[in-house]
């Protein structure tokens, strides 16, 4: 029998389809092209130098208003990489809201008298911030001048979060738990990587896997120590350690100074980790790992964190997932209209402060006396990290929050984030055959953007109530973030406002700039297919942001 709330489900869906198919095409406003402007013989000079010159290049300049100013080939198609997460963070502050939260819990399903625990269940619901990270996002001078250390990768402990869910239950009076201590991820379908991500990613933390359940941006931070002669054998670690991967390291010391060549494998499914070749004595090396199993982790490091408080655990730690059961085909789903009145009533913001560890009341499955949660931090917060650093994962969790809320209930797949994103897009006037997109950071080779589908979003932005906070999560450039080494002197420094993208042979930035007239402008410029391995693009782009800026 339906519910009404899915009679109602239905019945809106079907009128959004039904006018989105008679709406008609959306017509573009020409922008004005050519070198007959001082602009347009500065970008003609610029993109005919031989080192930059067989690349595919698209340009798209407006008021910010989103009066056209300047094309060249706006219209034609290019990979975003990550300035896919424009799209992806504006749709979030639109339909989350910039104070929404979630909550992660631990639920204890008690017996004999509360002593014991029969399950630990910790269930995600989609928390980035379960992590040593504090949030907001500050750079490394707000750090000093707050008296605050800058953290060093692995310096910080990215399992405290879980270490205080083991401290507050043992205040609860659990002695024992005679069961498993399970990582649920359920609240989406098991997808761990969208559609063309690149395999070599998947080992990184640029590729960490996507689970509703994360914990320390589900990624290890690896160091291979040197030994201390020529010929000695190298040793690796991981931060944090639970034993999770067994790593075959088989890296010879050569002299200081000297070239070496290392390498980091990890096959497909496999918790083996393969490390060879060289290293110098006097040049550790550090990378990340990515986590392949986050829920597994997550309950794997709750149940060392709940023997360490002195708990005594009988069961095994392990992952729940919900796996994909639905075989309709990612493209066809995610183009599919959305209602957003009929779910705006899941809108809503928490009181309770981001980051608190709290005592619940019961709950379903919770057991007797409750559980307890962890409050996220806002969206707002979590977006002004996700943009600063281009953090891939984040960006993944809001597209399937995103999902989750507005897109069809009985999936809870990718491809529902993505609907959810493709129709606030086009609602705010964006054309849909300007985009496409398949996951939510740009990692995936398959997105394509329009660079006038770019700049219509940010001029859209630029009249919500969103905006303020949106803006000033932008790298800035010259101070922080993925422009801090671009954009260092006057009189750039400080004025461009900008999302940077580098995927293969493609890159991208966009964002809003301060011209010399004092005006503020839209802008954005996508490359792709440019010569590999060879800076020439990004600096042919950066001084197109600067002839913009010096003329307009």
């Amino acid at each position: 029998m339906r519910t009404v709330l899915g009679w109602v489900l239905v019945a809106g869906l079907t009128a959004a389809a039904a006018a989105q198919k008679s709406a008609a095409p959306v017509v573009h406003v020409a922008f004005p092209t050519g070198a007959e402007s001082a602009l347009g013989a500065q970008i003609s000079a610029l993109l005919a130098d031989p080192a930059v010159a067989r690349a595919h290049w698209g340009i798209a300049v407006t008021e910010l208003d989103g009066t056209p100013i300047y094309g060249f080939r706006e219209g034609e198609l290019y990979r975003p990489a990550s300035n896919t997460k424009l799209f992806t963070t504006a749709a979030a502050m639109a339909l989350l809201g910039p104070e929404s939260t979630v909550q992660t819990s631990v639920e204890l399903i008690r017996s004999k008298g509360g002593k014991v625990a029969n399950q630990v269940v910790l269930r995600g619901m989609g928390d980035p911030g379960l992590s040593g990270q504090d949030f907001p996002y500050r750079t490394p001078a707000e750090l000093k001048a707050a008296g605050l250390p800058v953290p060093v990768a692995g310096s910080v402990d990215g399992l405290r979060i879980l270490d205080g869910f083991a401290d507050e239950t043992v205040k609860r009076g659990v002695k024992r738990v005679e069961g498993d201590v399970v990582g649920v991820d359920r609240i989406w379908v098991w997808e761990p990587y969208p559609i063309a991500w690149d395999i070599g990613d998947m080992l990184t933390g640029d590729g960490a896997p996507v689970s509703a359940l994360t914990i320390n941006d589900n990624l290890l931070n690896l160091t291979v120590t040197p030994g201390t002669k020529v010929g000695d054998a190298a040793t690796a670690s991981v931060v944090p350690d639970i034993g999770y991967y067994q790593f075959d390291v088989k890296v010879k010391t050569v002299a200081a100074g000297a070239q070496a060549s290392l390498q980091v494998e990890r096959a497909p499914g496999a918790k083996v980790v393969r490390i060879y070749g060289t290293i110098a004595m006097d040049k550790p090396y550090k990378t990340e790992i990515a986590i392949m199993d986050p829920a597994e982790f997550a309950a794997m490091a709750l149940k060392k964190k709940l023997e360490e408080h002195g708990i005594k655990v009988t069961g095994v730690a392990r992952a729940e997932h919900f796996l994909p059961i639905d075989g309709e085909g990612f493209y066809r789903e995610s183009h599919e209209p959305v209602d957003f009145a009929i779910r705006a009533s899941n809108v809503v913001a928490s009181t309770t402060p981001s980051g608190a560890i709290t005592p619940t009341g019961p709950c379903i499955d919770c057991g007797t006396p409750g559980g307890l949660t962890h409050t996220s931090p806002t969206l707002a917060e979590d977006v002004k990290e996700t943009l600063k650093i281009s953090q891939n994962l984040h960006a993944e969790l809001m597209m399937r929050r995103l999902g989750g809320k507005f897109g069809d209930p009985m999936k809870n797949t990718t491809a529902q984030g993505a609907r959810v994103v493709r129709q606030f897009l086009v609602s705010a006037g964006l054309d849909g055959d300007d985009f496409l997109f398949y996951d939510g950071s740009g990692m995936s080779s398959h997105d394509l953007v329009a660079p006038r589908a770019t700049v219509k979003l940010l001029a859209y932005a630029a009249t919500q109530p969103w905006f303020a906070a949106w803006k000033a999560a932008l790298p800035v450039g010259g101070v922080d973030g993925s422009l801090t080494s671009r954009f260092t002197d006057a009189p750039l420094k400080g004025h461009v406002f900008a999302k940077t993208g580098t995927l293969g042979e493609s890159r991208a930035l966009a964002g809003y700039l301060d011209c010399a007239s004092g005006k503020q402008v839209v802008f954005s410029i996508m490359v792709d297919d440019h010569t590999p391995g060879s800076p020439a693009d990004r600096v042919a782009m950066d001084k197109i942001v600067a002839a913009i800026a010096g003329e307009l």
